[in-house]
């Protein structure tokens, strides 16, 4: 049976949709919350393959976050051992960090659903070709990266360019939210932190049009959600390739 390390952030932002999907696939799961415990010191080296979920806070906050400079040596050692890895969100983030790419704020928040575009890369994609040239996305993000140098741009949105990207044969960075249902996405209008930067985002969208979005666009979000979890999974447990990687800076 294998063995997936995933890290997460916050409370609010959980595995949503890919607990039941990883547990479904008969995988074993060993969660760091670095919420809980902001000092644990993860090895990847017993497991194969590594998600990390998303958060509020950035690349950027290392200092005040110093389990992100943990986080990005962990990634690291997985790439390094060539094993699978998922960035979701701050994942990504992190992922196009230690790949060398930089990681700033975006002109604009991306909070809601968006058209995500897929290019000729993505729509002949193992992980994501089932999405086609257009699929809904839910989004809640204000910062972007570049596409790292060796990586391969899977999709784009309107308001964001980098929104999905392959770096060799396993490794991904989702800047969306897939893993999201229903009660996440309420669960998120309901935090005040999540209110705030919704409210002063300045994107024309409030509270009630995101859950009437929701509620047209979950049903059809998720069952894409699903066949790329499991394209995902199923390169864990492929043999693993150790990888060059660029130099990372600023980390």
């Amino acid at each position: 049976m294998s063995r997936l390390m995933v890290f997460q952030h916050v409370a609010a932002e959980p595995l949503g949709t890919l607990h039941a999907r990883i547990r479904t696939r008969g995988h074993r799961i060993r969660f760091h919350n670095f919420q809980r415990d902001p000092d644990a010191q993860p090895n990847v080296d017993r497991y194969q393959g590594l998600i990390v979920l998303g958060g509020p806070m950035n690349v950027e906050d290392q200092q005040r976050h110093p389990h992100l400079k943990t986080e990005l040596l962990a990634i690291e050692a997985a790439l390094r051992q060539g094993k699978p890895v998922l960035g979701i969100c701050l994942g990504a983030q992190l992922l196009a960090h230690v790949l060398g790419a930089p990681v700033r704020r975006h002109a604009q928040h991306e909070i809601g659903w968006y058209d995500l575009v897929t290019t000729e890369h993505g729509r002949a994609d193992p992980v994501l070709a089932h999405l086609g040239e257009q699929a809904p996305v839910f989004q809640w993000h204000g910062c972007t990266f570049d596409l790292p140098s060796g990586a391969v741009q899977l999709a784009r949105t309107e308001t964001c360019e980098q929104q999905a990207f392959r770096f060799g044969p396993n490794t991904y960075g989702f800047q969306f939210h897939l893993e999201a249902d229903a009660a996440m996405i309420e669960r998120w209008l309901q935090l005040p932190v999540y209110r705030e930067e919704l409210a002063a985002a300045g994107i024309g969208r409030d509270e009630e049009s995101i859950r009437g979005a929701t509620a047209a666009l979950i049903q059809k979000m998720q069952p894409l959600a699903e066949t790329t979890f499991n394209n995902f999974l199923d390169l864990v447990g492929r043999p693993s390739r150790r990888i060059a990687l660029p130099s990372r800076h600023g980390a």
